[in-house]
């Protein structure tokens, strides 16, 4: 099971991650955890033009940090059984929920679920540091440059623990039957969810983002998804005077700090020859669960669909 550019099996086995980890790390999301709970989400509910004889489909929106207003897919089995089961949806970065059809398997199998639109990127949730719609490229440095709290990814994170409490508030589902799921930026999406709202009970993530950024700069790897590390380099610290500083403000963001705050069970998909989020940054992030956790590794494949995985979320999902 060679790799061309990363660590060997054995060591990918055993890293522990490059970037620092704030002093105050753990305040600082205690603190975001506190300002979310102080939020009425206030959820509005919009009868979707996509519809089925067995599904209700809705435009969710409810309220974010910072007041933003946020958008999300909700799909609910037509005559939903009480205490049944839901299933959290994240996308990749830059993209949006997606269309409905995907989601129906879960909600004939009797889950509701909801697929969050990440605040500027493809849907129309709102990013109200800026204006609204999308602000790509960039949303990894948003807030670098001003204290932590003002971190775009920090709001994003949160948005994940308001929509699952959202769900988990839902009178005929079962807060403690609550999974999610997603690749890259939606893996990292996943993982962040279920390590600030712990009563996630499974989560699936496929090849997750924002994890060791430091390790992604020292490889090289800063382009494609990460490019935005090398283009703040290059126009704000063009001789690296403050790339201490930088990494650990990056640390807040950085899930791999967040995994061990995970209780659910994890099962992650993760391709050895994938350039775009290194196998060492998702090892980073893996090694540190100390939840019930499995890896599922494709020796072959890169950032791409890996065969079977959609189905084994599927199944995995089905044990909620």
């Amino acid at each position: 099971m060679p790799l061309t550019f990363d660590l060997p099996l054995n060591e990918l086995q055993t890293y522990q991650g490059r970037n620092p980890r704030p002093a105050d790390f753990d305040p600082y999301w205690d603190d975001g955890l506190a300002e979310v709970h102080s939020i009425d989400p206030q959820v509005a509910l919009e009868p979707a033009a996509f519809q089925t004889d067995f599904a209700d489909c809705f435009d969710m929106t409810f309220t974010g940090t910072g007041g933003a207003r946020v958008h999300a897919q909700l799909l609910r089995p037509h005559a939903p059984q009480d205490g049944h089961a839901a299933v959290l949806k994240f996308h990749g970065y830059s993209a949006n929920a997606g269309g409905w059809f995907d989601k129906l398997p879960f909600v004939a199998a009797g889950f509701t679920v909801a697929a969050l639109d990440c605040r500027g990127q493809g849907g129309p949730s709102e990013d109200v540091g800026g204006v609204q719609g999308t602000t790509l490229r960039g949303h990894i440095v948003r807030g670098l440059d001003g204290p932590p709290q003002n971190m775009l990814f920090r709001h994003i994170f949160l948005d994940t623990v308001q929509l699952a409490r959202i769900v988990m508030s839902f009178p005929d589902v079962d807060p403690g039957r609550i999974g999610a799921f997603g690749g890259s930026q939606g893996g990292a999406l996943t993982l962040a969810c279920a390590a600030l709202e712990p009563r996630i009970k499974r989560a699936a993530p496929l090849f997750p983002f924002l994890c060791d950024y430091q390790r992604v700069w020292e490889m090289d790897l800063d382009e494609n998804a990460y490019e935005e590390l090398r283009y703040y380099f290059r126009r704000f610290d063009p001789r690296h005077e403050r790339e201490e500083a930088i990494f650990t403000q990056l640390g807040y963001i950085d899930v791999q700090h967040l995994a061990p705050r995970i209780e659910g069970q994890v099962l992650l998909a993760c391709g050895l020859r994938d350039q775009i989020c290194p196998p060492s940054t998702q090892f980073a992030a893996y090694n540190k669960i100390s939840a019930p956790k499995e890896m599922v590794l494709y020796p072959d494949f890169g950032h791409e669909d890996l065969p079977g995985f959609d189905d084994q979320i599927f199944q995995f999902m089905l044990q909620l």
